[in-house]
């Protein structure tokens, strides 16, 4: 019986480390850990985001129409000017889709 109960309280021990660092390790997995040095042509961006504001280096992250992700640095001189146009881009193709055609 002595070593149920031992068995018992070893496997609740184990278990609360696990589940309070689940969300720490979920955040951390959406950081940029290093920047890339390739300058992505910005004909091949499909979408941005930047990265959470609990990650050690902030960073924007640009999307390519291929599925790859590319971590940039934010002080980088292209990066605004890409980000610009990928905005106008998005907002000029849900403006037409939204406007109906006069008959």
């Amino acid at each position: 019986m002595r070593s149920l109960v031992f068995l018992l309280v070893l496997v609740l021990f184990c278990s609360v480390p696990m589940t309070s660092s689940a969300p720490l390790a979920a955040n951390v997995a959406n950081c940029c850990m290093e920047f890339s040095n390739v300058k992505i042509p910005v004909r091949l961006v499909k979408s941005y985001y930047w990265t959470s504001s609990s990650c050690a280096r902030p960073a924007i992250v640009f999307q390519t129409f291929a599925g790859k992700e590319f971590c940039i640095d934010p002080e980088t001189t292209w990066v605004n000017g890409h980000a610009d146009k990928v905005d106008k881009r998005t907002t000029s193709a849900t403006t037409a889709k939204t406007q109906s055609p006069t008959v």
